[in-house]
């Protein structure tokens, strides 16, 4: 069930929000806390049920070892549960592309029968792995079943995150308060559900359909010359950032609706300086996980900027693969991983001092956007081929081309770039379009507070450091509520069709 359906707005959610305040008033949590938990697998198996069982197993089998490791750490046990989710996530996961990839390069004709993907194994593997963590270090005191189901089922963060640790929500079930409805939760989960769905449906929607066909006809074998596959990669760009910032909106503020607040998981990431800023900002629980349970593991920053290098490197590539199981995804993180790197060494050499000037900042800033962007391609791209060719168009080795209905209004200007090698072309309506979204769209991601800086006065997530000034914050008003009410019309309109949030294939 997508949070951007009428199924989910005008059923799942009130019914669930209703159930669980109504059983509340029996000052039973037991009730209140089954409900939610059925009601949360009810929505996991909306996709297939048949991999509901999975999720059960491997939640099991996680709430087993973790009981065993917070009564008796051992490095062994922790080892065998880790590489149990692993596995899994392994066979599911990876299978098919290690077939396909010893066939491509041995030659061997290996078969196997096509494994579908289970609704966010991804996300929950490295729940569980957290909590199994957690759990060794002592972290999880007094875990009871049910507890440990809502922390793994509670639907606004199972299928796409933001990825929780344990400790970050059961607490605050815990509160006495946690069974009554409050206004405020509902006016601030509301707003921040209303403002998510509004970037999904009509922000990154709307701009989807100016990237979607470059890309695939990259992939098909055509060859966009440089404003084509330039304007398919912004678009891309801006699609990914609203599709999945709106995502984690409606999974904030779903979650808020309860009382319970969610780890912020996006803040601003185009507004970044450099690559490691990025990285701060972009799906900051991943990134969070990832230089926890593997970067430093590997030994982090502990052992010369040559090791350090090395396992930036292997992280990235690491944090590539979970995204998804082929060589465009390995790529990207490699792309990343080099970014870190020579980031790393530019630090090394550039006095602290200079990075202050204005100049400076700019350029960081322009510098870090073009390689996201860059590396963007490689991950929206099917095959490595079509990642090529879009590549190749962005630094013009396709060729320059514009609309005729546009050159046809340049008048003498037009004989210069005539002249300069760039040709006539058409689709003069979906180039002004294309152009008209990105330009729009950039304004609003470099520019404009985002959700958590609008909502700060009311404490919207977990971990976030508000910077908005006072006067961008929202506060209830007739004035805020007819803007959020607008927002929230506008997307419900959107909603003509099924479009899954990108960050679903992972």
């Amino acid at each position: 069930m997508l949070f951007n359906s009428y199924e989910f707005i005008l059923l799942f959610l009130p019914i669930t929000v209703a159930g669980y305040f109504l059983l509340g008033r029996f000052r039973e949590k037991r009730i209140a806390f089954g409900w939610l938990v059925a009601a949360s697998l009810f929505f996991y198996a909306w996709w297939n049920p048949a991999y509901l069982p999975l999720l059960i197993v491997i939640a099991a089998f996680n709430y087993v070892v973790g009981k065993m490791l917070s009564r008796r750490p051992s490095r062994a046990l922790l080892a065998f549960g880790i590489g149990v989710d692993l596995a899994a996530l392994g066979y599911f996961k990876y299978a098919n592309f290690f077939i396909t990839t010893v066939d491509a390069v041995t030659g061997a004709d290996w078969a196997i029968e096509p494994i579908i993907l289970p609704l966010a194994i991804s996300f929950f593997t490295f729940q569980k792995i957290a909590f199994l963590v957690d759990s060794h270090k002592g972290l999880t005191k007094d875990v009871g079943p049910l507890e440990y189901a809502l922390f793994v089922a509670f639907f606004p963060q199972l299928i796409a995150g933001p990825i929780v640790h344990y400790r970050d929500v059961i607490p605050q079930f815990r509160l006495p308060q946690t069974l009554q409805p409050y206004a405020e939760n509902f006016a601030v989960g509301l707003t921040i559900f209303a403002i998510g769905l509004f970037k999904k449906a009509v922000l990154a929607d709307g701009i989807a359909v100016y990237a979607t066909p470059v890309f695939n006809g990259a992939d098909a074998g055509v060859e966009p010359d440089f404003m084509m596959a330039w304007g398919g990669a912004l678009a891309y760009t801006f699609q990914l950032y609203f599709d999945f910032s709106g995502y984690s909106d409606m999974a904030i503020g779903g979650a808020r609706l309860f009382g319970i607040k969610l780890p912020v998981n996006f803040n601003s990431p185009y507004k970044a300086l450099d690559i490691a800023d990025f990285w701060r900002r972009w799906h900051m629980t991943l990134s969070r996980f990832l230089r926890e349970y593997l970067y430093v593991p590997l030994g982090g920053n502990r052992k010369g900027p040559a090791r350090r290098y090395v396992n930036l490197m292997t992280t990235m590539l690491l944090g590539g693969l979970w995204h998804g199981a082929g060589w465009t995804f390995v790529l990207w993180g490699g792309l990343h991983g080099l970014f870190l790197v020579i980031h790393q060494g530019w630090r090394r050499i550039v006095p602290e001092a200079a990075t202050k000037a204005r100049s400076y900042r700019t350029f960081a800033w322009t510098l870090t956007f073009l390689v996201v962007v860059f590396a963007w391609v490689p991950f929206r791209a099917v095959t490595i081929e079509g990642a090529g060719r879009m590549l190749a168009g962005m630094v013009g080795l396709n060729g320059f081309s514009v609309p005729g209905a546009i050159a046809a209004r340049l008048g003498g200007l037009w004989d210069v770039l005539a002249g300069m090698g760039i040709e006539e072309g058409g689709g003069g309506a979906v180039f002004v379009m294309t152009w008209l979204w990105i330009a729009a769209l950039f304004v609003v991601a470099r520019f404009a507070p985002n959700t958590q800086d609008i909502m700060s006065a009311y404490d919207p997530a977990l971990y976030f450091e508000p910077s908005a000034p006072p006067r961008r914050r929202w506060q209830p008003s007739v004035r805020w509520a007819v803007g959020c009410g607008v927002a929230a019309g506008l997307g419900f309109l959107a909603l003509s069709q099924v479009s899954e949030f990108l960050y679903f294939q992972f």
